[in-house]
């Protein structure tokens, strides 16, 4: 075989030829598989195998593994526009990536659904050994790209507002775009790193009036923040990343207050990151899996060294450690912020306090949260180590990702709707949240759906069975000699 040269290989081809490359592929392997969910009808009305809740990339992840596998009765809705789902070029307010831009993120395994093919099609290899980290905007377009070529059944502008039991289905109310409710028989909350409670707000915010504040996740506006003091709450990456974007459109001082006598400097999980970690953690006793998640959130997560560059590079802002918040009050236009390094005024503050589990504090999951096991019903356990916040209240799952009742009997469909985003990490470790691992989460959840969807069909399936009555062999093949042999026995 003759050699191909380097630089051959990095003579872009554009996303034309990688799309017809992508495209041969999945025929070779035969993708997507063939439909073998049989249809439901309830009232006359469609019944859906599965509804995915979010659109962002565990979501895309999800449905397109769904579809892949042959379950091609799937929706998936999001609440935004098209092109504006997930965090990366609304909230997350980083430059780039805080990932190796060399991760396989939600590729499936299939190399052409890859960034780094996706990449190299448009600008060539020796642009992508000169990139460092991938612009969050460039990101954006990838998973754009990746929902159009794999032709995903996503609908923009839809939001769930409610959820219900119908007849062991599940309904899913919607507003938006579409209005109405939905039938499904599976459902998965693909709803990224606000999981199921949503912004975290430190007690100390209570009643503070808006105006004044905002959570790192909210819309701000910084522009607005022009010439103003402005205290930043938290020592991670969404932290800087806020304090830097302020500092950027002119804030003219911003303060981050961090409660810990020490920046963490060191990303632990990060330093372990295997396949064993992302094929094993989820198969640990629940004591390794407490240990492990307990630790690294006692070490924490150090912000990027490039993020906290990026504020400490202007010298209006301020770094105090050892900075714990007491109280924050109103006065006179301000906010006092009464900390343990005495009383501090600004003009707003950024609250960088992370998300909840606390799922029982959103509307749409009323019917359901007040039955959902978490960790808190029984599966922790004092010996198992420290209790802490935020992981005590996280769900108790199942091995595809779906709930599990607090008391039995008490909501059965919760075995059919799947908790596939950040909140599943101390059962599943980081597997439904994170671009590292995403791809071994989706795959996780669609053999657990559809195992799922066999056995409640399997009568139907071993009808099928019996039914069909297609001929491998025609008759013709052979002769039959029995004939002969008793002619010869005979004589």
């Amino acid at each position: 075989m003759s050699k191909i040269s380097t630089a051959a290989l990095q003579l872009p081809a554009g996303l034309a030829a990688l799309e017809a490359q992508l495209a041969q592929d999945l025929e070779f392997l035969e993708l997507p598989a063939k439909p073998w969910v049989p249809t439901r009808t309830h009232g006359g009305v469609e019944v859906r195998d599965v509804v995915v809740i979010g659109a962002g990339m565990c979501g895309l992840a999800a449905t397109a593994k769904l579809v892949l596998t042959g379950i091609s009765n799937v929706v998936a809705y999001d609440a935004a526009p098209a092109g504006l789902e997930g965090p990366w070029v609304t909230f997350a307010r980083m430059q780039t990536l805080r990932s190796p831009k060399n991760l396989h993120g939600p590729a499936l395994g299939l190399p052409q659904l890859t960034f780094r093919a996706w990449f190299t099609s448009q600008w060539g290899g020796e642009a992508w050994q000169a990139l460092d980290k991938i612009p969050k905007r460039q990101w954006m377009d990838y998973l754009v790209w990746y929902r159009k070529v794999l032709n995903l059944p996503v609908r923009n502008g839809v939001r769930m507002t409610g959820l219900s039991t119908n007849n062991g289905l599940i309904a899913v109310d919607i507003d938006g775009a579409e209005k109405g409710r939905v039938l499904t028989r599976h459902l998965v909350l693909a709803t990224g790193r606000s999981g199921l409670g949503g912004f975290a707000v430190p007690d100390f915010l209570t009643g503070i009036d808006r105006k004044y504040w905002a959570h790192s996740a909210d819309d701000i506006d910084f522009e607005a923040l022009k010439g103003k003091q402005v205290a930043v709450i938290g020592a991670g990456a969404s932290s800087m990343d806020n304090a830097a974007t302020a500092l950027e459109a002119g804030a003219g001082a911003v303060d981050m207050l961090i409660r810990r006598k020490e920046m963490p400097r060191i990303n632990k999980m990060t330093g372990i990151g295997s396949q064993g970690v992302v094929h094993g953690m989820h198969l640990l006793p629940d004591a390794w899996k407490w240990k492990f998640v307990e630790y690294t959130a006692s070490t924490q997560t150090p912000p990027p060294r490039s993020s906290t560059l990026r504020v400490s590079c202007h010298r209006n802002a301020r770094f105090f450690l050892d900075c714990g918040i007491i109280a924050v009050r109103e006065d006179d236009g301000a906010l006092v912020i009464e900390t343990t390094q005495g009383p501090m005024r600004y003009d707003f503050l950024i609250a960088a306090t992370g998300f909840s589990n606390d799922f029982t504090g959103r509307p749409e999951f009323a019917s359901i949260a007040p039955h959902i096991r978490s960790w808190a019903d029984g599966r922790y356990t004092p010996n198992m180590g420290p209790p802490r916040s935020g992981m005590s209240e996280a769900p108790d799952l199942g091995p595809a990702f779906e709930f599990r009742e607090r008391v039995t009997g008490s909501c059965p469909v919760l075995a059919h709707i799947h908790c596939f985003n950040d909140a599943a990490m101390l059962t599943h470790g980081k597997v439904s949240g994170d671009i590292p691992a995403v791809s071994a989460g989706a795959d996780r959840l669609v053999r657990g759906i559809a195992a799922s969807l066999f056995a409640e069909d399997v009568e139907e399936h071993f009808a099928n069975l019996t039914a069909y009555d297609t001929p491998e062999l025609q008759g013709d093949e052979w002769v039959d000699s029995t004939p002969l042999l008793q002619k010869e026995t005979a004589l």
